[in-house]
């Protein structure tokens, strides 16, 4: 049953997902060429205690990390650990909290140091692939609006659009119906309402859109080892224009006076 929820729930939802994007501005602060994933992990987990709240992953359905920490071709879902960042990696970390009953949800993809033509224009575009999800979030609009909008965008660009995970709802649990898909076809699906929050997240492969899961049981990776890329905000659904209740800014901020990172999207 899907759960539409009140003003008052909404700005707790905010107030979550803004957690969450401040702890991705303090990965931002530190991520580099030589640096441990789990060392950002541990980085995250502090901070997010520190004002007073938990991580939303650590212990989901037994997984240990605070961050989903995805290097090039893995897309999602990867776990924390000694792997060393590298100059000209791509790295899609995704991140979640729980504080006063309500989560929030939030990912971006880090371009470390000089990545290649190819893989900037693939951050690029599934930025973009956000974007446009985001702008049929209204009232009125169905999911499929929402969904076939990221499709399009992106096989039109060639790349391929994952369809084994999706966005989803959110409020006190991390994954409420509806689930969000990054393929579809317009004017199908759930008619929206204002109320609805959705997390929407597109991951678009720089190859074919086939992917795989590691023998970890959590890390998924493209299929044929090419790069992916992955965004994701927190958003209410309203009448003219989404409400966004996650934000990049704090990264962005971040990332301009961090000399190992490339400034992808403004």
């Amino acid at each position: 049953m899907i759960e539409y929820k009140s003003e008052q729930e909404i700005e707790l939802i905010r107030e979550s997902s803004l957690l969450v994007a401040k702890t991705l501005g303090e990965v931002a602060k530190n991520i580099r060429p030589g640096i441990k994933t789990i060392e950002l992990d541990k980085l995250a987990e502090e901070f997010i205690r520190d004002n007073g709240a938990v991580p939303g992953f650590k212990g989901y359905h037994g997984f240990n990390g605070t961050l989903c920490i995805s290097p090039n071709e893995q897309v999602v879902h990867g776990i924390p650990g000694d792997r060393e960042i590298k100059e000209g990696d791509i790295v899609s970390i995704d991140c979640g909290v729980l504080k006063n009953g309500f989560y929030g949800d939030c990912a971006y993809t880090f371009a470390i140091g000089e990545i290649d033509e190819a893989t900037r224009r693939l951050l690029h575009v599934t930025y973009q692939c956000l974007l446009l999800g985001i702008e049929k979030a209204v009232e009125g609009n169905t999911l499929g609006d929402i969904s076939s909008a990221i499709q399009e965008h992106a096989e039109k660009a060639g790349y391929g659009v994952v369809r084994e995970l999706v966005g989803h709802g959110l409020g006190r649990n991390l994954h409420e119906p509806p689930e969000v898909p990054n393929y579809g076809k317009s004017g199908k699906g759930l008619r929206l309402r204002q109320g609805l929050v959705i997390a929407i997240e597109p991951m678009i492969n720089l190859g074919k859109r086939f992917v795989m899961q590691e023998k970890d049981g959590w890390t998924i990776r493209t299929s044929d080892r090419k790069p992916s890329a992955h965004y994701e905000h927190t958003i209410a659904v309203c009448k003219d224009k989404a409400d966004v209740l996650s934000s990049f800014s704090y990264i962005q901020e971040a990332l301009k006076l961090n000399k190992y990172n490339t400034l992808i999207i403004e």
